[in-house]
Formats: structure tokens, C-alpha cells, sequence
């Protein structure tokens, strides 16, 4: 009993040293007074009630940034809390609602399994592991009655003394959820709105004086609003007056005055490649990782680097976690940009996220040179309804250099022939190589995983830009690319090419291939005798069940730090695994016919991790 409750207090404060306070804001503004009004509502000393507070306003008025400040003030109170941010944007169909309710669950029963296979089931799990749990739990940006049903449906499923935050530009909403006090998020009073301005708009540059009357007309049009207020201060940090003025008649001519026309500015003031950026990521990648969004622009030829940071700069995205955000008024200010190239032709626009706009365009002869980027992510489907695709749907594309099609059942009548300016191609399911014109192409990356293809056609010999390769998932596919083709390749995943045998003798040499990941490949059994590859940093054969044999390691291959040979039939290393001086993790794991190590071995003096588990010859 004793040994018992020593392990619960030990899990007790464990949990309490991992809960963290979260990033309010560069600079809270008028948050201090609003926490002290919702603490008074929240009546934090009374332990015999469960509350459930609504935050309303509306967008951009602050709402996410007071809930993460009341978050902070007083999570320590409660046994558990949780901050389920951006509620909305992650469940934009009921199959969402599932992944949702597990985050929650892990927040607050970290140390418990977790299986959740239907949104009925999660919420009588919600309610089962948390009627005892006083807790502090805030969902952030609702708009649905199913995610408060799904989430925190009734105030019986919660201990006494739980406190549930909401926050909504829904107000009847709240009320028809039944919520005890509904909170409302006003505009900034005026001094605190020239303290936030005055904070992103000076600084860094408090030499510079602008006239009071300027900064009060830019006050003007933001009315109290902290989102525009900092895209605006941000945009005007370090202008003179001159770009002031400028600025502000923009804002003058503006016939609505709408706070799309006052976010806007920011956006006209932009670098041509910076806007390019700005409305992909408003499109299409709003919430998506930050590595995976750069490789992709950068692989349509921007410098995400430099260009990014300045997105981040100006107020436009954040970046959180290693994700990229952007609030959703930000981001139909720049879909409403788009929408005024061709109001009632979306040929003419040069972007594509909605499925109707998409196959309006895919499955006729319409497409033109506005076009620019093609992405549609629909969700997984057992059986996904078939789109018919024209294959003359690009001919007309000459400017397309991003196009992802996901989750997307297609047929079509012959080859599909892509435009030569294509730099970034994900395509699902793919029945075949699509073809691409004579002359130079500049395709980067291709992902065509789970495709039906057997082979790489001879043709992709052209493409000497090629970066990246995906073919993972291809279960069909019983050749490896010829990678001499592909000078430039960094990137080979061929993961789970279940029917895969061999690997090209072009690995061998390859001077620029970081990463080759052959994991899965169950039927792959012979890999060039020797390996070159200087620059290779990641070799994957976990599941190469058939393969005997490791090559050689010449000594070049001086960059290698990751090894992975988990359950393959290999019955020795080469005594020139010492030769891979950077090595500092291999897995051996489940390789049940390895009898030996090599005594070279003791040479890898930059091995942090060995896993030999599973071998029972050893």
C-alpha cells in the first residue's frame, strides 16, 4: 500500500513540474485588468460547483490571447488543465473530433492508455476519466455545437471545482449550450491601444518622430482591434513619416473600411516573392510544420528563409512549436486577394484549394497561365468517390509550379501531361508517371505515394533538378530510379516498396543523397557491394527481412549517422563499419540470425545508441 502511494505522489508531481505556462503575447496589452474581471467570474475559491465561461468577440479582438493569460494566472489551481487551441480549424468534419479528445485526454490523464475509435466513445472516456479530476480545461476558437458536445458536453463530467473556458464569435452559441456567465472580449480602451501600437511600431527605432496626428489616424482605422494594431505597428516600424502619409491614404481611399482594407496594407507593402509566399501559406499550408512548408517553397524556387522571417516580422504568421500560423482573419484577407483576380472564373485565379473550383478545372480544357498552384487535401475515404481528369486539364498551365492532389480517386484516358515549370508534384495513387514536355524541367520534388507504378519511366532522366523522391508505399514497384539521372538528389523514400529487390548500382556513388530509406522493402535482398556515398546521413533497411548482406563502407562515407537493419537476416557487420566515424545510432534489433560483432566496432567512437534486442544468436 505504502510502495503504492509513494508512486501516485511521485506521478502526482511529476505531472505538475511537466504542465508549462504558456506564450501569451510579445506584448499583453490591457491583459492584466481582463484577468482580474474573469477571475472574479470564475469565483475560484468556491470548490462545490462546476463553471463553464464563455470569452466572446469578435475576430481579432484578443480572445485566444486573454484565455492563454487567464490559462497561465491560474492552471496551478487545478489537478490538470489543458489548452485545446484552434478547435475550429482542427475539425472541420466530425472524423476530426476523435484526435481532439485524445489530445485532451493525454493532457490531462497523461499516464494513462488512450483508445478512442469513434467520437461516442470519447466523450463517455472524457467523462469517465475526468468526474473526479478537478480541472481547468479551455477550448479555443469553437464554432460548432459537435465539438462542445464531443469535448465538454455537460457539466457532470467534471469534479467539483472544474472550471471549462470557451472561447466563440458565436454567441448564441454559449447561450445554447448552456454556459453560467458569458464573458465579452471588448476592442482596446484608447490609451491601450496607442501603448500596443507604440510597442510594435517604435520598437526598434525610437529616433525616428512621427507626428501625433498620424499615429491617431492609424488608431482610427484599427478601432481598438489588437490584430490590426500590430500588423499595422509592425508595417510601419521604422518608415518615416512620408510612407506614413502614404500608408494612411491607401486607408482613405478604401470605401468600406472593412479590417480586411486595414490588414491589407501590410500585405501591398511586400516584395513580390514575399506576397507569392504569404497567399500559399494563407492557402494551403496555415498550420502545417515549418521544415516541411519551407521545403516546399524553397523547392519553388523562394528563399523561405529570409522570406519567412519577414512574414513573422511583419505580423502575418507566427511560428509555434515548429508550426506555422496565421489568425483566420489574416487568412481570408489573403483568400479575398485571390478571389478579386477572377471573381466568377476560377481559371483565372492563380490559386485552387476547393474541390469544385479544382475539378470545374481539372475535368475540362479550361485551364490557363494564371494558374500558379493546385492544392486539394481531401479526407481518407474506404471508398473514395472517382473524379474524372482531363488530360489535356494542364496543357494550358504554362506558370504552374505547385500542384498536391491527396487522397484524391482519379481516372483519366491516356497519359496526364504536366507543364515543364512543375517544381513540386504530391499525387496519391498514382497509376502511372505522368509525362512532362521536351526541353529543360524543373521539377524538385515528386511524391507519388501509394501509387500502383512498377517502374520509373527512362525519362526522368531530364530532370537533374530532382531534390527529392517519394515513391513509398509503391507496392508495385520492382525497379529503383536510376539515381545517376538525378545529380542533385538529397531525399530517396521508397519505404514499404514491398515487391523492391534491388537497389541501383548508382547508390554506390551518389555524391549528394542524405537520405535513402528502404525500410519495409521486405522482398529486397541485394545492395551494391560497396557504398561511396560521402554525404549519406541516414541509412534505413528496418524490415529488409530477405537482405543477407551488408556492403562495404569505403571510407568516405564519413557523414553516415543513422543505421537501421531491425529484423533483417544479416548474419555479420563488415569490419568496415569503422570506416562510419559519425555513426551515432544503429539498430540491429529483432536480427535473429546475427551471431557476431565485428571487433572494429570499438572505432565508432561517436555510437550513442546500439540496440540489440531480439537477438537471440548473439
Amino acid at each position: 500500500y505504502e510502495a503504492g502511494l509513494i508512486q501516485d505522489i511521485i506521478q502526482e508531481i511529476s505531472t505538475q513540474l511537466d504542465r508549462t505556462p504558456l506564450d501569451v503575447a510579445t506584448y499583453p496589452v490591457g491583459m492584466d485588468s481582463r484577468v482580474l474581471e474573469l477571475k472574479t467570474i470564475l469565483n475560484l475559491q468556491s470548490k462545490d460547483d462546476v463553471l463553464m465561461v464563455g470569452l466572446w468577440g469578435q475576430g481579432g479582438v484578443g480572445k485566444t490571447t486573454l484565455a492563454k493569460a487567464i490559462y497561465n494566472a491560474i492552471f496551478k489551481e487545478f489537478q490538470v488543465s489543458s489548452f485545446l487551441e484552434r478547435v475550429r480549424e482542427n475539425s472541420k468534419n466530425s472524423n476530426d473530433l476523435v484526435p481532439l479528445q485524445v489530445k485532451l485526454l493525454s493532457e490531462l490523464t497523461p499516464r494513462k492508455k488512450i483508445t478512442v475509435f469513434n467520437v461516442g466513445g470519447g466523450s463517455r472516456l472524457i467523462q469517465e476519466r475526468l468526474c473526479n479530476k478537478k480541472v481547468l480545461i479551455i477550448l479555443d476558437d469553437v464554432d460548432d455545437e459537435r465539438q462542445l458536445n464531443a469535448l465538454a458536453r455537460d457539466h457532470e463530467w467534471f469534479a467539483k471545482g472544474s472550471r471549462i473556458i470557451i472561447t466563440t464569435r458565436d454567441k448564441h452559441l454559449l447561450t445554447s449550450h448552456g454556459v453560467d456567465h458569458i464573458y465579452e472580449v471588448k476592442t482596446l480602451e484608447d490609451g491601450e491601444a496607442l501603448e500596443l501600437f507604440r510597442r510594435h511600431a517604435f520598437q526598434r527605432n525610437r529616433k525616428i518622430e512621427i507626428r501625433s496626428s498620424l499615429v491617431d489616424s492609424v488608431l482610427h482605422y484599427a478601432k481598438g482591434l489588437p490584430l490590426p494594431l500590430e500588423v499595422l505597428g509592425s508595417f510601419l516600424c521604422g518608415r518615416g513619416e512620408h510612407e506614413w502619409k502614404s500608408t494612411l491614404q491607401k486607408l482613405t481611399k478604401s470605401t468600406n473600411k472593412k479590417i480586411n482594407d486595414v490588414l491589407k496594407v501590410s500585405y501591398d507593402g511586400l516584395e513580390d516573392n514575399e506576397k507569392e509566399i504569404f497567399l500559399d501559406i494563407a492557402f494551403f499550408f496555415k498550420g502545417q510544420m515549418t521544415e516541411y512548408i519551407k521545403k516546399v517553397l524553397d523547392g519553388c524556387d523562394f528563399d523561405t528563409i529570409i522570406e519567412v522571417q519577414i512574414l513573422i516580422e511583419r505580423s502575418l504568421i507566427s511560428e509555434e512549436k515548429g508550426y506555422l500560423h496565421m489568425h483566420d482573419l489574416i487568412q481570408a484577407m489573403g483568400i479575398d486577394i485571390v478571389k478579386e483576380e477572377s471573381r466568377d472564373d476560377p481559371s483565372q485565379r492563380s490559386r485552387l484549394w476547393l474541390h469544385d473550383d479544382v475539378f470545374y478545372v481539372l475535368s475540362g480544357d479550361v485551364g490557363t497561365s494564371s494558374i500558379k498552384a493546385i492544392v486539394l487535401v481531401l479526407p481518407e475515404l474506404p471508398k473514395p468517390e472517382e473524379t474524372y481528369i482531363c488530360p489535356n486539364a494542364f496543357a494550358n498551365m504554362r506558370k504552374l509550379r505547385l500542384l498536391i492532389l491527396r487522397n484524391v480517386d482519379t481516372s483519366f484516358q491516356g497519359p496526364i501531361h504536366l507543364p515543364n515549370e512543375l517544381r513540386w508534384l504530391e499525387w496519391t495513387n498514382w497509376s502511372m508517371i505522368p509525362e512532362f514536355g521536351h526541353g529543360p524541367n524543373k521539377l524538385v520534388g515528386p511524391d507519388m505515394q501509394n501509387g500502383k507504378i512498377k517502374q520509373v519511366p527512362g525519362q526522368f532522366k531530364d530532370f537533374i533538378k530532382l531534390k527529392f523522391i517519394s515513391f513509398s508505399g509503391c507496392q508495385s514497384l520492382v525497379c529503383m530510379p536510376d539515381l545517376n539521372c538525378t545529380p542533385n538528389l538529397e531525399i530517396l523514400d521508397l519505404y514499404w516498396c514491398k515487391n523492391l529487390e534491388r537497389a541501383h548500382e548508382s547508390v554506390s556513388y551518389h555524391n549528394k543523397l542524405q537520405f535513402l530509406n528502404l525500410g519495409g522493402c521486405s522482398k529486397l535482398h541485394h545492395l551494391p557491394d560497396v557504398l561511396h556515398s560521402k554525404n549519406l546521413q541516414l541509412l534505413n533497411l528496418n524490415g529488409c527481412s530477405k537482405l543477407q548482406r551488408l556492403p562495404h563502407f569505403s571510407d568516405k562515407m564519413k557523414g553516415l549517422q543513422g543505421l537501421y537493419l531491425q529484423s533483417t537476416s544479416i548474419e555479420g557487420l563488415p569490419a568496415s563499419i569503422e570506416n562510419l566515424v559519425s555513426l551515432g545510432e544503429m539498430d540491429l534489433s529483432y536480427c535473429k540470425k546475427l551471431t557476431i560483432l565485428p571487433s572494429s566496432i570499438y572505432n565508432l567512437l561517436n555510437l550513442e545508441s546500439l540496440e540489440l534486442f531480439g537477438c537471440s544468436k548473439l
